[in-house]
Protein backbone atom coordinates (compact mmCIF):
# COMPACT_ATOMS: atom_id res chain seq x y z
CA UNK A 1 0.00 0.00 0.00
CA UNK A 2 1.29 3.31 -0.92
CA UNK A 3 1.93 5.95 1.79
CA UNK A 4 -0.51 8.34 0.13
CA UNK A 5 -3.52 5.55 0.30
CA UNK A 6 -1.85 4.59 3.87
CA UNK A 7 -2.56 8.22 4.92
CA UNK A 8 -6.01 8.88 3.19
CA UNK A 9 -7.16 5.32 5.16
CA UNK A 10 -5.80 6.27 8.44
CA UNK A 11 -7.35 10.38 7.30
CA UNK A 12 -10.76 8.64 6.53
CA UNK A 13 -10.72 6.49 9.80
CA UNK A 14 -10.14 10.01 11.96
CA UNK A 15 -12.77 11.54 9.96
CA UNK A 16 -15.33 8.54 10.84
CA UNK A 17 -14.44 9.69 14.93
CA UNK A 18 -13.82 13.48 14.74
CA UNK A 19 -15.63 14.76 11.26
CA UNK A 20 -18.52 12.22 11.21
CA UNK A 21 -19.34 12.81 14.82
CA UNK A 22 -18.84 16.52 14.77
CA UNK A 23 -21.18 16.40 11.56
CA UNK A 24 -23.53 14.54 13.76
CA UNK A 25 -23.44 17.01 16.00
CA UNK A 26 -24.49 19.61 13.20
CA UNK A 27 -27.27 17.83 11.82
CA UNK A 28 -28.48 17.38 14.87
CA UNK A 29 -27.64 19.66 17.77
CA UNK A 30 -27.06 22.66 15.40
CA UNK A 31 -30.66 23.09 14.11
CA UNK A 32 -31.77 21.79 17.20
CA UNK A 33 -30.31 24.21 19.35
CA UNK A 34 -30.60 27.12 16.78
CA UNK A 35 -34.32 26.69 16.60
CA UNK A 36 -34.65 26.40 20.13
CA UNK A 37 -32.67 28.66 21.75
CA UNK A 38 -32.55 32.74 20.86
CA UNK A 39 -29.17 34.83 19.41
CA UNK A 40 -28.64 35.60 22.72
CA UNK A 41 -28.24 32.02 24.07
CA UNK A 42 -26.61 30.63 21.02
CA UNK A 43 -23.77 33.73 21.20
CA UNK A 44 -23.27 33.11 25.37
CA UNK A 45 -23.13 29.23 24.06
CA UNK A 46 -20.36 30.13 21.30
CA UNK A 47 -18.71 32.69 23.61
CA UNK A 48 -18.37 29.63 26.69
CA UNK A 49 -16.73 26.87 23.62
CA UNK A 50 -14.44 29.53 22.68
CA UNK A 51 -13.24 30.12 26.40
CA UNK A 52 -12.90 26.61 26.49
CA UNK A 53 -10.95 26.10 23.97
CA UNK A 54 -8.23 28.49 25.01
CA UNK A 55 -8.01 27.06 28.59
CA UNK A 56 -7.71 23.21 26.93
CA UNK A 57 -4.39 24.69 25.02
CA UNK A 58 -3.38 25.95 29.29
CA UNK A 59 -4.54 22.42 30.65
CA UNK A 60 -2.49 20.06 28.25
CA UNK A 61 0.53 22.34 27.51
CA UNK A 62 0.63 20.21 23.95
CA UNK A 63 1.99 17.20 25.43
CA UNK A 64 -0.04 14.94 23.09
CA UNK A 65 2.28 16.67 20.29
CA UNK A 66 5.47 16.06 22.63
CA UNK A 67 4.41 12.19 23.18
CA UNK A 68 4.39 11.93 19.39
CA UNK A 69 8.16 13.39 19.14
CA UNK A 70 9.53 11.51 22.10
CA UNK A 71 7.74 8.19 21.79
CA UNK A 72 8.00 7.21 18.63
CA UNK A 73 9.91 4.41 19.11
CA UNK A 74 8.34 1.88 21.12
CA UNK A 75 11.40 1.39 23.73
CA UNK A 76 10.14 5.35 24.45
CA UNK A 77 6.78 5.17 24.70
CA UNK A 78 5.94 3.50 28.37
CA UNK A 79 7.95 6.50 29.66
CA UNK A 80 7.11 9.43 27.47
CA UNK A 81 3.37 8.56 28.41
CA UNK A 82 4.03 7.85 32.01
CA UNK A 83 5.98 11.35 32.22
CA UNK A 84 3.33 13.60 30.50
CA UNK A 85 0.78 11.71 31.94
CA UNK A 86 1.66 12.24 36.03
CA UNK A 87 2.64 16.00 34.79
CA UNK A 88 -0.93 16.55 33.07
CA UNK A 89 -2.89 14.87 36.38
CA UNK A 90 -0.95 16.77 38.71
CA UNK A 91 -1.27 19.87 36.99
CA UNK A 92 -5.42 19.22 35.88
CA UNK A 93 -6.23 18.79 39.53
CA UNK A 94 -4.10 22.36 40.76
CA UNK A 95 -5.76 24.33 37.73
CA UNK A 96 -9.50 22.66 38.11
CA UNK A 97 -9.23 23.73 42.05
CA UNK A 98 -8.51 27.15 40.96
CA UNK A 99 -10.84 27.01 38.15
CA UNK A 100 -13.58 25.88 40.88
CA UNK A 101 -12.77 28.52 43.58
CA UNK A 102 -12.47 31.69 41.75
CA UNK A 103 -15.40 30.85 39.57
CA UNK A 104 -17.65 34.04 40.36
CA UNK A 105 -15.23 36.20 39.27
CA UNK A 106 -14.08 34.63 36.55
CA UNK A 107 -17.96 34.61 35.58
CA UNK A 108 -17.92 38.23 35.84
CA UNK A 109 -15.25 38.39 33.15
CA UNK A 110 -16.66 36.42 30.56
CA UNK A 111 -20.04 37.26 30.82
CA UNK A 112 -21.94 37.98 34.17
CA UNK A 113 -21.69 37.18 37.77
CA UNK A 114 -25.04 35.07 37.31
CA UNK A 115 -23.12 32.70 34.99
CA UNK A 116 -21.16 30.99 37.78
CA UNK A 117 -22.04 28.04 37.29
CA UNK A 118 -21.09 27.87 34.02
CA UNK A 119 -17.91 28.38 34.65
CA UNK A 120 -18.15 25.54 37.28
CA UNK A 121 -19.43 22.87 34.31
CA UNK A 122 -16.73 24.25 31.74
CA UNK A 123 -14.23 23.55 34.91
CA UNK A 124 -14.82 20.14 35.15
CA UNK A 125 -15.39 19.39 30.98
CA UNK A 126 -12.42 20.54 30.95
CA UNK A 127 -10.94 18.77 32.95
CA UNK A 128 -12.10 15.58 32.03
CA UNK A 129 -10.66 16.47 28.26
CA UNK A 130 -7.35 17.21 29.40
CA UNK A 131 -7.21 13.74 31.24
CA UNK A 132 -8.61 12.13 28.13
CA UNK A 133 -6.20 13.87 25.91
CA UNK A 134 -3.61 11.74 25.85
CA UNK A 135 -4.90 8.54 26.27
CA UNK A 136 -6.37 9.48 22.59
CA UNK A 137 -2.78 10.84 21.57
CA UNK A 138 -1.53 6.90 22.85
CA UNK A 139 -3.93 5.47 20.37
CA UNK A 140 -2.72 7.81 17.57
CA UNK A 141 0.23 6.75 18.38
CA UNK A 142 0.28 3.35 17.97
CA UNK A 143 -2.31 2.98 15.37
CA UNK A 144 -6.13 2.30 16.96
CA UNK A 145 -7.99 4.26 14.69
CA UNK A 146 -10.96 2.03 15.76
CA UNK A 147 -11.15 2.54 19.13
CA UNK A 148 -10.20 5.99 18.57
CA UNK A 149 -13.50 6.55 16.24
CA UNK A 150 -15.54 4.32 18.63
CA UNK A 151 -14.50 6.27 22.08
CA UNK A 152 -15.60 9.80 20.21
CA UNK A 153 -18.21 8.56 18.89
CA UNK A 154 -19.27 7.19 22.35
CA UNK A 155 -18.87 10.76 23.37
CA UNK A 156 -20.98 12.30 20.54
CA UNK A 157 -23.97 10.02 20.58
CA UNK A 158 -24.44 10.77 24.64
CA UNK A 159 -24.25 14.32 24.17
CA UNK A 160 -26.73 14.38 21.73
CA UNK A 161 -28.83 12.05 23.29
CA UNK A 162 -28.98 13.97 26.84
CA UNK A 163 -29.53 17.47 25.43
CA UNK A 164 -32.72 16.28 23.29
CA UNK A 165 -33.83 14.11 26.79
CA UNK A 166 -33.17 17.37 28.91
CA UNK A 167 -34.38 20.02 26.77
CA UNK A 168 -37.32 18.14 24.71
CA UNK A 169 -38.02 14.17 26.19
CA UNK A 170 -38.11 15.94 29.65
CA UNK A 171 -40.52 19.21 29.54
CA UNK A 172 -42.75 16.23 27.60
CA UNK A 173 -42.57 13.42 30.17
CA UNK A 174 -44.13 16.45 32.88
CA UNK A 175 -46.62 17.49 30.50
CA UNK A 176 -47.74 14.32 30.40
CA UNK A 177 -48.35 13.74 33.91
CA UNK A 178 -44.98 12.92 35.40
CA UNK A 179 -45.05 15.25 37.93
CA UNK A 180 -41.89 13.67 39.92
CA UNK A 181 -39.63 15.24 37.66
CA UNK A 182 -41.28 19.01 37.59
CA UNK A 183 -38.40 19.86 39.84
CA UNK A 184 -35.38 18.63 37.45
CA UNK A 185 -36.57 21.07 34.33
CA UNK A 186 -36.73 24.79 34.06
CA UNK A 187 -36.74 26.99 31.00
CA UNK A 188 -34.82 29.57 32.47
CA UNK A 189 -31.97 26.54 32.83
CA UNK A 190 -31.49 25.54 29.07
CA UNK A 191 -28.28 26.14 28.25
CA UNK A 192 -27.23 24.72 31.76
CA UNK A 193 -29.06 21.34 30.57
CA UNK A 194 -26.53 21.77 27.21
CA UNK A 195 -23.58 21.92 29.56
CA UNK A 196 -24.33 19.45 31.86
CA UNK A 197 -24.88 16.68 28.85
CA UNK A 198 -21.26 18.14 27.74
CA UNK A 199 -20.41 17.35 30.81
CA UNK A 200 -21.73 13.82 31.32
CA UNK A 201 -20.81 12.78 28.03
CA UNK A 202 -16.20 13.71 28.65
CA UNK A 203 -16.57 11.88 32.10
CA UNK A 204 -17.75 8.65 30.53
CA UNK A 205 -15.26 9.22 27.83
CA UNK A 206 -12.79 9.02 30.20
CA UNK A 207 -14.05 6.30 31.70
CA UNK A 208 -13.67 4.31 28.43
CA UNK A 209 -10.19 5.70 28.01
CA UNK A 210 -8.96 4.50 31.54
CA UNK A 211 -7.87 1.06 30.03
CA UNK A 212 -4.91 2.85 28.35
CA UNK A 213 -3.13 3.29 31.21
CA UNK A 214 -3.39 -0.49 32.55
CA UNK A 215 0.05 -1.85 31.66
CA UNK A 216 2.19 0.78 32.36
CA UNK A 217 4.83 1.00 34.41
CA UNK A 218 4.50 5.09 35.97
CA UNK A 219 7.35 6.71 36.54
CA UNK A 220 8.40 10.28 36.56
CA UNK A 221 11.40 11.16 34.01
CA UNK A 222 12.66 14.59 35.27
CA UNK A 223 15.03 14.82 32.41
CA UNK A 224 12.64 13.54 29.77
CA UNK A 225 9.75 15.93 30.90
CA UNK A 226 12.43 19.25 30.76
CA UNK A 227 12.96 18.25 27.16
CA UNK A 228 9.64 17.58 26.24
CA UNK A 229 8.24 20.71 27.69
CA UNK A 230 10.75 22.98 25.80
CA UNK A 231 9.96 20.78 22.65
CA UNK A 232 6.33 21.81 23.27
CA UNK A 233 6.49 25.37 24.94
CA UNK A 234 6.50 26.72 21.78
CA UNK A 235 3.53 25.08 20.48
CA UNK A 236 1.69 26.09 23.53
CA UNK A 237 2.11 29.55 22.74
CA UNK A 238 0.97 27.52 18.65
CA UNK A 239 -2.13 26.31 20.30
CA UNK A 240 -3.49 29.70 22.21
CA UNK A 241 -3.13 31.33 19.26
CA UNK A 242 -5.21 29.25 16.82
CA UNK A 243 -7.98 29.26 19.31
CA UNK A 244 -7.74 32.86 19.27
CA UNK A 245 -7.34 32.90 15.42
CA UNK A 246 -10.72 29.95 15.32
CA UNK A 247 -12.54 31.43 17.89
CA UNK A 248 -11.79 35.24 19.29
CA UNK A 249 -14.13 36.70 16.71
CA UNK A 250 -17.36 35.20 19.02
CA UNK A 251 -16.06 36.84 22.11
CA UNK A 252 -14.81 40.02 19.87
CA UNK A 253 -18.00 40.46 18.09
CA UNK A 254 -20.17 40.01 21.67
CA UNK A 255 -17.72 43.11 23.03
CA UNK A 256 -17.81 45.36 19.62
CA UNK A 257 -21.62 44.23 18.49
CA UNK A 258 -23.79 42.68 20.66
CA UNK A 259 -24.68 38.92 21.97
CA UNK A 260 -27.00 38.41 19.43
CA UNK A 261 -24.49 39.33 16.53
CA UNK A 262 -22.07 36.73 17.76
CA UNK A 263 -24.80 33.94 18.30
CA UNK A 264 -25.63 34.67 14.75
CA UNK A 265 -21.81 34.41 13.61
CA UNK A 266 -21.56 31.35 15.77
CA UNK A 267 -24.49 29.91 13.89
CA UNK A 268 -23.33 30.36 10.59
CA UNK A 269 -19.56 29.52 10.90
CA UNK A 270 -20.83 26.04 11.95
CA UNK A 271 -21.24 25.60 8.29
CA UNK A 272 -18.17 26.18 7.44
CA UNK A 273 -16.61 24.06 10.05
CA UNK A 274 -17.05 21.34 7.89
CA UNK A 275 -14.32 22.42 6.16
CA UNK A 276 -12.33 23.25 9.30
CA UNK A 277 -13.45 19.16 10.37
CA UNK A 278 -11.81 17.77 7.02
CA UNK A 279 -8.71 19.56 8.11
CA UNK A 280 -8.57 18.65 11.63
CA UNK A 281 -8.74 15.29 10.65
CA UNK A 282 -6.44 15.28 8.14
CA UNK A 283 -3.97 16.89 10.83
CA UNK A 284 -5.01 14.01 13.22
CA UNK A 285 -3.63 11.19 10.97
CA UNK A 286 -0.78 13.21 9.68
CA UNK A 287 0.91 14.00 12.84
CA UNK A 288 2.17 10.60 13.72
CA UNK A 289 2.23 9.61 10.24
CA UNK A 290 4.64 12.49 9.41
CA UNK A 291 6.76 11.24 13.05
CA UNK A 292 6.92 7.51 11.92
CA UNK A 293 8.16 8.43 8.15
CA UNK A 294 10.12 11.10 8.76
CA UNK A 295 13.58 8.92 8.05
CA UNK A 296 12.27 7.04 5.14
CA UNK A 297 14.30 8.12 1.79
CA UNK A 298 11.26 9.46 -0.39
CA UNK A 299 9.18 11.06 2.62
CA UNK A 300 9.79 14.90 1.46
CA UNK A 301 8.59 13.80 -2.02
CA UNK A 302 5.39 11.55 0.00
CA UNK A 303 5.04 15.09 2.02
CA UNK A 304 4.48 17.18 -1.22
CA UNK A 305 2.05 14.81 -2.68
CA UNK A 306 0.13 14.81 0.60
CA UNK A 307 -0.03 18.76 0.66
CA UNK A 308 -1.38 18.10 -3.00
CA UNK A 309 -3.96 15.74 -2.47
CA UNK A 310 -5.24 17.93 0.41
CA UNK A 311 -6.05 21.31 -1.91
CA UNK A 312 -7.61 19.09 -4.19
CA UNK A 313 -9.85 17.39 -1.98
CA UNK A 314 -10.40 21.13 -0.25
CA UNK A 315 -11.27 22.88 -3.07
CA UNK A 316 -13.97 20.13 -3.81
CA UNK A 317 -15.64 20.35 -0.34
CA UNK A 318 -15.67 24.35 -0.95
CA UNK A 319 -17.12 24.19 -4.05
CA UNK A 320 -19.65 21.45 -2.50
CA UNK A 321 -21.01 23.32 -0.17
CA UNK A 322 -21.15 26.61 -1.67
CA UNK A 323 -22.57 25.71 -4.16
CA UNK A 324 -25.30 24.10 -1.85
CA UNK A 325 -25.48 26.51 0.65
CA UNK A 326 -28.94 27.21 -0.15
CA UNK A 327 -30.34 23.46 1.10
CA UNK A 328 -27.37 23.22 3.75
CA UNK A 329 -28.78 26.36 5.29
CA UNK A 330 -31.81 24.52 6.65
CA UNK A 331 -29.39 23.30 8.80
CA UNK A 332 -29.55 26.16 11.60
CA UNK A 333 -33.05 28.34 12.06
CA UNK A 334 -34.44 30.75 10.02
CA UNK A 335 -33.49 33.24 12.20
CA UNK A 336 -29.42 33.06 11.81
CA UNK A 337 -29.43 33.32 7.64
CA UNK A 338 -28.88 36.81 7.96
CA UNK A 339 -25.22 35.78 8.64
CA UNK A 340 -25.14 33.23 6.00
CA UNK A 341 -22.83 35.83 3.53
CA UNK A 342 -19.47 34.85 5.66
CA UNK A 343 -19.94 31.39 4.99
CA UNK A 344 -17.80 31.60 1.46
CA UNK A 345 -15.36 33.55 3.24
CA UNK A 346 -14.99 31.24 6.00
CA UNK A 347 -14.61 27.96 3.96
CA UNK A 348 -11.73 29.52 2.42
CA UNK A 349 -10.15 30.45 5.38
CA UNK A 350 -10.25 27.02 6.34
CA UNK A 351 -9.31 25.27 3.77
CA UNK A 352 -6.24 28.08 3.88
CA UNK A 353 -5.46 26.71 7.62
CA UNK A 354 -5.46 22.80 6.02
CA UNK A 355 -2.51 24.06 3.97
CA UNK A 356 -0.64 25.77 6.77
CA UNK A 357 -1.08 21.96 8.59
CA UNK A 358 0.73 20.82 5.84
CA UNK A 359 3.17 23.41 5.01
CA UNK A 360 4.38 23.68 8.54
CA UNK A 361 4.99 19.98 9.56
CA UNK A 362 8.72 20.40 8.84
CA UNK A 363 8.64 22.51 12.29
CA UNK A 364 7.94 19.61 14.03
CA UNK A 365 10.10 17.22 12.74
CA UNK A 366 13.07 19.22 12.77
CA UNK A 367 12.79 20.41 16.41
CA UNK A 368 12.38 24.32 15.47
CA UNK A 369 8.80 24.69 17.15
CA UNK A 370 9.72 28.27 17.90
CA UNK A 371 8.83 28.72 14.66
CA UNK A 372 5.29 27.80 14.74
CA UNK A 373 4.97 30.17 17.49
CA UNK A 374 6.63 33.37 15.60
CA UNK A 375 3.93 32.46 12.53
CA UNK A 376 0.88 31.65 15.18
CA UNK A 377 1.31 35.33 17.10
CA UNK A 378 1.42 36.84 13.65
CA UNK A 379 -1.80 35.32 13.16
CA UNK A 380 -3.17 36.25 16.01
CA UNK A 381 -2.09 39.73 15.65
CA UNK A 382 -4.07 40.12 12.56
CA UNK A 383 -6.60 38.09 13.77
CA UNK A 384 -7.57 41.04 16.66
CA UNK A 385 -6.32 44.12 14.79
CA UNK A 386 -8.67 43.59 11.86
CA UNK A 387 -11.54 42.43 14.23
CA UNK A 388 -10.73 45.97 15.77
CA UNK A 389 -10.54 47.79 12.68
CA UNK A 390 -13.51 45.90 10.72
CA UNK A 391 -16.31 45.20 12.94
CA UNK A 392 -17.29 48.53 14.14
CA UNK A 393 -17.56 49.52 10.41
CA UNK A 394 -18.65 46.83 8.38
CA UNK A 395 -20.62 43.85 10.93
CA UNK A 396 -19.63 39.86 11.36
CA UNK A 397 -18.04 40.28 7.91
CA UNK A 398 -15.05 42.07 9.13
CA UNK A 399 -14.77 39.01 11.54
CA UNK A 400 -14.84 36.94 8.42
CA UNK A 401 -12.38 38.51 6.44
CA UNK A 402 -9.75 38.40 9.17
CA UNK A 403 -10.22 35.13 9.44
CA UNK A 404 -9.20 34.45 6.32
CA UNK A 405 -6.18 37.08 6.51
CA UNK A 406 -4.57 35.28 9.26
CA UNK A 407 -4.80 31.68 7.94
CA UNK A 408 -3.66 33.05 4.09
CA UNK A 409 -0.64 34.47 5.92
CA UNK A 410 0.06 31.72 8.27
CA UNK A 411 -0.06 29.59 5.10
CA UNK A 412 1.92 31.49 3.13
CA UNK A 413 4.84 31.79 6.48
CA UNK A 414 4.75 28.32 6.64
CA UNK A 415 5.81 27.46 3.14
CA UNK A 416 8.14 30.27 2.56
CA UNK A 417 10.15 29.45 6.14
CA UNK A 418 9.51 26.07 5.18
CA UNK A 419 11.36 26.20 2.39
CA UNK A 420 14.48 27.52 3.83
CA UNK A 421 14.49 25.45 6.72
CA UNK A 422 13.52 22.25 6.00
CA UNK A 423 12.43 22.27 1.87
CA UNK A 424 9.72 20.17 0.96
CA UNK A 425 8.98 20.41 -2.79
CA UNK A 426 5.13 21.37 -3.18
CA UNK A 427 3.31 21.69 -6.61
CA UNK A 428 2.58 24.77 -5.94
CA UNK A 429 1.23 25.58 -9.31
CA UNK A 430 -1.14 22.92 -9.34
CA UNK A 431 -2.45 24.14 -5.39
CA UNK A 432 -3.64 27.21 -6.66
CA UNK A 433 -4.81 26.47 -9.77
CA UNK A 434 -7.10 24.06 -7.56
CA UNK A 435 -8.01 27.50 -5.21
CA UNK A 436 -8.80 29.82 -8.33
CA UNK A 437 -10.28 27.43 -10.30
CA UNK A 438 -12.15 26.57 -7.61
CA UNK A 439 -13.28 30.33 -6.72
CA UNK A 440 -13.92 31.10 -10.44
CA UNK A 441 -16.83 28.47 -10.41
CA UNK A 442 -18.28 29.66 -7.08
CA UNK A 443 -17.97 33.51 -8.92
CA UNK A 444 -19.61 31.74 -11.89
CA UNK A 445 -22.41 30.21 -10.23
CA UNK A 446 -22.83 34.12 -8.35
CA UNK A 447 -23.01 35.90 -11.49
CA UNK A 448 -25.61 33.15 -12.72
CA UNK A 449 -27.86 33.36 -10.07
CA UNK A 450 -29.55 36.44 -10.84
CA UNK A 451 -30.89 35.12 -13.86
CA UNK A 452 -33.24 32.55 -12.23
CA UNK A 453 -35.15 35.03 -9.99
CA UNK A 454 -34.01 32.81 -7.09
CA UNK A 455 -35.65 30.13 -8.17
CA UNK A 456 -34.16 27.22 -5.86
CA UNK A 457 -34.71 24.66 -8.12
CA UNK A 458 -33.04 26.45 -11.28
CA UNK A 459 -30.37 27.63 -9.41
CA UNK A 460 -29.28 24.24 -7.84
CA UNK A 461 -29.45 22.62 -11.36
CA UNK A 462 -26.94 25.52 -12.78
CA UNK A 463 -25.21 24.65 -9.71
CA UNK A 464 -24.98 21.09 -9.89
CA UNK A 465 -23.42 20.93 -13.70
CA UNK A 466 -20.69 23.91 -12.82
CA UNK A 467 -19.68 21.13 -10.37
CA UNK A 468 -19.69 18.37 -12.46
CA UNK A 469 -17.98 20.23 -14.89
CA UNK A 470 -15.17 21.24 -12.40
CA UNK A 471 -14.68 17.60 -11.07
CA UNK A 472 -14.66 16.35 -14.81
CA UNK A 473 -12.02 18.84 -15.36
CA UNK A 474 -10.06 17.84 -12.45
CA UNK A 475 -10.52 14.31 -13.25
CA UNK A 476 -8.94 14.52 -16.02
CA UNK A 477 -6.07 16.87 -14.91
CA UNK A 478 -5.21 14.87 -12.46
CA UNK A 479 -6.19 11.28 -14.19
CA UNK A 480 -2.81 9.94 -14.36
CA UNK A 481 -2.15 10.45 -10.13
CA UNK A 482 -5.40 8.78 -9.63
CA UNK A 483 -4.52 6.20 -11.22
CA UNK A 484 -0.88 5.54 -9.64
CA UNK A 485 -2.70 5.98 -6.01
CA UNK A 486 -5.19 3.40 -6.67
CA UNK A 487 -2.32 1.17 -8.11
Amino acid sequence: MSLIKQLAGETAIYGLGNIFGRIAQFLLLTPYLTNITNKAEYGIHGIMYAYAALLMVLFTYRMETALFRFGTKKEDENIAFSTASIAIFVTTILLTLLFLLNANNIAKFLTQEADERYVVYFALIIAFDALAALPFAKLRLEKKAKRFVIVKLVNVFITIFLTVFLLSVLPKLIESGFTNFEGYYDRALLLDYVFIANLVASFIQLLLLVKEYFGIKFQFNRVLFNKMFKYAFPLIIVGFAGVINQLLDRILIDKFIDTESSGVYNAVAKIAILMNLFAVAFNYAAEPFFFRHAADRKSKEVYGQVGQTFALVGSLAFLGITLYLDLIRYLIGDQFWVGLKVVPILLLAYFFLGLYYNFSIWYKLSDKTKFGAYIAIGGAIITITLNVILLPRIGIIGSAWATISCYGFMAIAGYLLGQKYYPIHYPIPRILLYIFSAIAAFGLATLLRPLFNENIMYILICNSIILLIYVVGVFFLERNNLFKIIK
